[in-house]
């Protein structure tokens, strides 16, 4: 399976100490040179950079059709535009982001995606943890995910899990 990533999953998911589960859920995945760049800048913060630098699992690979970058970047920003374009290059399987505006940007473009949320309904169908709602706290308190009431709740219904 080919999976290609976008930075704010691995951001968020490492903020919260899961980022192992894009791992366990997909073996090794790919990140366009943007995304690395932004993992590692030092705004991400010591703990994102931490959890990146160590996981060895993650492949950086450049994107070699910079046009589309170019016209993604219209509608997205450089490290959206550049996995999406992996993605498309590579024939990923799943491209991880959540970003609404890069979901359907790579939609338009026919690719599968996923994002955090859908990482944890699998992890949790997979036993790989055993509730999704202390880790969706988690990603709302230290990470600053932004998720609507709605969304949160439905996902928890998916879950099998209470929303008190």
């Amino acid at each position: 399976m080919i999976v290609v990533s976008n930075t704010s999953p691995i951001s968020n998911l490492a903020k919260v100490g899961q980022l192992n589960l894009i791992y366990q859920l997909y073996g090794r995945i790919l990140i366009p040179s943007a995304v690395h760049e932004e993992l590692l800048d030092q705004r991400a913060g010591d703990t994102v950079i931490t959890a990146v630098r160590s996981a060895t699992w993650i492949d950086i690979q450049s994107v070699q059709n910079q046009r589309l970058v170019d016209d993604l970047r219209i509608r997205v920003n450089v490290g959206e535009a550049e996995a999406i374009a992996l993605a498309i290059e590579v024939k990923a399987d799943r491209l991880i982001i959540d970003e609404r505006l890069g979901r359907q940007a790579a939609r338009d473009f026919g690719v599968k995606i996923t994002g955090v949320l859908g990482i944890l309904l699998l992890a949790k169908r997979q036993k790989l943890i055993l509730e999704v709602k202390p880790i969706m706290d988690h990603l709302i308190e230290r990470a600053n995910f932004r998720i609507s009431s709605q969304l949160y709740a439905e996902v928890l219904m998916a879950a099998n899990e209470s929303v008190t």
